[in-house]
């Protein structure tokens, strides 16, 4: 068989691996309890909506940096 070669390199897809690591952590900061029926003043934390919003962009912007970038040629 021949020997296919990818678009993307390793070192691409374990950059795209860690955004996506870095937006799954972001959603998880955004979370919160919903066993409660009673008003939660919590959701209006900073954790919850500014700081998980600017972890799970950041990893987007960190995705398209990884599918762009090219690995120098040895």
């Amino acid at each position: 068989m021949e020997d296919k070669k990818f678009i993307l390199s390793k070192l691409n897809l374990l950059l795209i691996a860690i955004g996506f690591i870095i937006i799954v952590v972001g959603f998880l900061l955004m979370t919160g309890s919903t066993t409660e029926v009673e008003f939660n003043p919590d959701i209006f934390s900073t954790r919850r909506i500014t700081i998980g919003p600017m972890i799970s962009l950041f990893g987007f912007v960190f995705i398209i940096f990884a599918i762009l970038y090219k690995p120098k040629k040895k």
